[in-house]
């Protein structure tokens, strides 16, 4: 079928709508407020911006009292505005700490709401290689179900959700597929709720402890290159 691609094009045309959708980008929910200081234009203005985003479809809207706040629609945008990162040029770095964060984001992110970059990239080749998923990560194996029960993630509970359970998703920066779907997510809240990664202060970016690097290693079989 032929599409439209203007439309999501205008949409992603001005930079401070893809500072907006970078923000997004975490899986978090953010105030109008947060999103028009981070983009550095005033509440009118981002205001505008936002409705193009809705229109488009990329972004929804909660209203809270006085307050709208606002994330990405869902996985499927998460994952197609990951994608077109491939496509994309890389914003230079100003300053020390925008280099920084983007050495940090390059390691370790999420990605909506599954782990990204090296972390994310390792940990899905570790899973492939003691064979809990297959080469594609499209499906779970029997011995992957077992062992993410072991680490008290129920795969049953898992594919009765309207979810994708497992689905590659490509990495913008390794250029290899890391695991989305409700595996993906599991796993991402469960090295969140063990610390063994933390957020940084870009709610998109993560670091991963020195626990996280033992883990990596003894329980899933992925090697992290280069540790923060």
């Amino acid at each position: 079928m032929n599409r439209d691609l203007s439309v999501i094009g205008h949409a992603l045309a001005a930079p401070v709508r893809s500072t907006m959708l970078n923000l997004l980008m975490d899986g978090s929910t953010r105030p109008a407020s947060e999103l028009s200081a981070a983009a550095g234009v005033s509440a009118s203005t981002a205001s505008e911006h936002l409705r193009v985003l809705l229109d488009a479809g990329l972004i929804s809207c909660m209203p809270h009292g006085r307050h709208r706040f606002y994330a990405l629609a869902d996985e499927g945008v998460a994952s197609a505005l990951e994608q077109l990162g491939h496509l994309c040029p890389s914003t230079e770095p100003v300053s020390y700490r925008q280099s920084r964060d983007a050495r940090g984001l390059a390691q370790a992110r999420l990605c909506y709401d599954h782990l990204a970059g090296q972390l994310g990239v390792a940990l899905a080749e570790g899973m492939a290689g003691q064979g809990w998923v297959n080469g594609e990560l499209s499906a779970v194996t029997e011995e992957g179900v077992a062992h993410l029960q072991t680490q008290g993630i129920e795969v049953a509970d898992l594919r009765a959700r309207r979810r994708q359970l497992i689905r590659p998703c490509a990495d913008w920066t390794e250029r290899r597929p890391h695991v989305a779907g409700s595996v993906g997510a599991a796993i991402a809240d469960l090295f969140l709720e063990r610390s063994w990664v933390a957020r940084t202060r870009h709610r998109r970016g993560l670091v991963v402890t020195r626990e996280g690097l033992r883990v990596l290693r003894s329980t899933w079989g992925a090697v992290l290159s280069e540790a923060s």
